[in-house]
């Protein structure tokens, strides 16, 4: 991987494919490698950026004040894009539509894989889940952190084990374990989500979700399709809250005919 080297630390990305830049921002339980079967299709087309946020996958761990947006920015203009594609999966999503709100100039298109809604009421089992991470984290079990995050948002909450590649546990794994070592550095560093509102996006969106994705998911992917003037909202029938580990042929496939707009 490549770096790019600041104050706090390094950003490292890979980039691949040749054309108009697309930049894929990972999840918060993952890294650059969740992407891994989307972007060769993309490339064909395309200039796929991918890299890992800060604290995350080979990125150093942040030392002071950053913020996703800043330090997206920054990475575009090392690297000489004036105006991109933007692909987000999870908080990468959130991360990504806080950018175009920010800087809607440099953004021509953008997608959204199930992102938090800032200040959602969560449900009960969401609660539950937090609950659970947080006193194995207490207690100093980091194995049973991973399981607790692999269960909810790998496996998801409408299937069994058995339905899940025993590969894709195997590719989370590690950077669970790397991004639960540094969230406390992420959340202390981090200037966190403006909380702009998604009325404002005036680029085409498009907005996808899981059918398999924990339900308070699913309504805030369509309350994101509702906000944003003219998104489209896709469903994956086979995906939970990973959709580009789920289904990345699929992904892939909506995500083509959507960038060349």
């Amino acid at each position: 991987m490549l770096a790019l080297a600041d104050d706090l630390g390094h950003l490292s990305y890979v980039v691949s494919g040749d054309g108009p830049p697309v930049v894929l921002v990972h999840a918060g339980v993952a890294e650059h490698r969740m992407w891994d079967a989307v972007a060769p299709g993309l490339a064909e087309r395309h200039t796929v950026i991918r890299y890992d946020l800060r604290g995350f996958g080979e990125s150093a761990p942040p030392s002071g004040p950053f913020s996703e947006t800043g330090d997206l920015c920054r990475l575009l203009d090392h690297l000489g894009h004036p105006r991109v594609r933007l692909v987000g999966a999870s908080w990468g999503g959130r991360a990504a539509l806080e950018f175009t709100l920010a800087h809607p100039r440099r953004v021509h298109s953008l997608a959204l894989l199930a992102p938090p809604w800032p200040g959602y009421d969560w449900s009960a089992d969401m609660v539950a889940y937090d609950e659970a991470e947080t006193a194995a984290l207490a207690a100093g079990d980091l194995d049973a952190a991973v399981r607790v995050n692999l269960d909810m948002w790998l496996r998801g909450p409408a299937r069994d084990w058995e339905d899940v590649g025993a590969e894709l546990a195997g590719l989370l794994r590690e950077p669970m374990r790397t991004s639960l070592v540094n969230q406390d550095a992420v959340a202390r560093h981090s200037r966190g989500v403006t909380g702009g509102d998604p009325a404002a996006v005036r680029v085409p969106t498009l907005v996808g979700i899981g059918r398999l994705d924990v339900p308070d998911f699913q309504d805030i992917a369509r309350r994101y399709a509702a906000a944003i003037p003219d998104a489209e909202l896709v469903e994956f029938a086979t995906a939970a809250h990973l959709v580009a580990l789920d289904a990345p042929a699929e992904l892939t496939g909506r995500l083509v005919p959507f960038l060349a707009r």
